[in-house]
């Protein structure tokens, strides 16, 4: 008996510091090193209404907005992941080819290799400068806007990692690009 009650203790006390005072020391030390990341990176509007988070990529259809990379778990952040699939699977080939046709690329145009495949999360908010390149026609005509001012959109809305000199490459935001171009459309 004297052995089950020692043992119960030091599982108490271990649930106690693994589950309850582990946590807590790790959010307090999140909220004040990193308070933005902590609380979700939210995007507010002018009425202070959450639309979206810096971390989350969601899915956009429409042709005047930028679309952003495939997801695997169609955008749920509850859920993120990928497929688990080989990318020799067929269904990958297919998903793919269909959004290929999606695209609709002139003869002998290649579509942006982000643009049809998704990121292992099936969360991510960037694409590549490429792939943001290769949508300006079909946003600048479905919004009446001259390509160039899509471009300038896209150069502000673009994020150049930290470790560009080991091979990074700068990627758009595709939220913060389409809310751009939604507050350039009322001006």
């Amino acid at each position: 008996m004297k052995d089950l009650i020692a043992s119960l203790r030091l599982v108490v006390f271990s649930l106690l510091v693994c589950c309850v005072v582990y946590p807590a020391v790790l959010l307090a030390f999140g909220r004040v090193a990193a308070p933005r990341s902590a609380e979700g990176s939210l995007i507010v509007d002018s009425a202070g209404r959450v639309i979206g988070s810096e971390s989350l990529a969601q899915g956009f259809t429409r042709p005047e907005y930028f679309w952003p990379r495939p997801s695997a778990v169609d955008y749920n952040a509850t859920a993120t992941g990928g497929s688990n699939l080989s990318p020799a699977s067929p269904e990958i080939a297919d998903r793919a080819r269909g959004l290929i046709e999606r695209y609709a690329p002139a003869t002998g145009e290649r579509v942006p290799a982000d643009l049809v495949t998704a990121s292992g999360s099936g969360m991510d908010p960037h694409i590549t400068l490429a792939a943001a390149r290769f949508q300006i026609p079909r946003v600048a005509a479905a919004r009446g806007r001259p390509a160039a001012e899509i471009e300038a959109l896209i150069r502000e809305n673009t994020d150049v990692p930290s470790l560009e000199v080991f091979g990074g490459e700068p990627l758009v935001h595709v939220l913060r690009l389409n809310l751009a171009l939604d507050r350039a459309a009322r001006n």
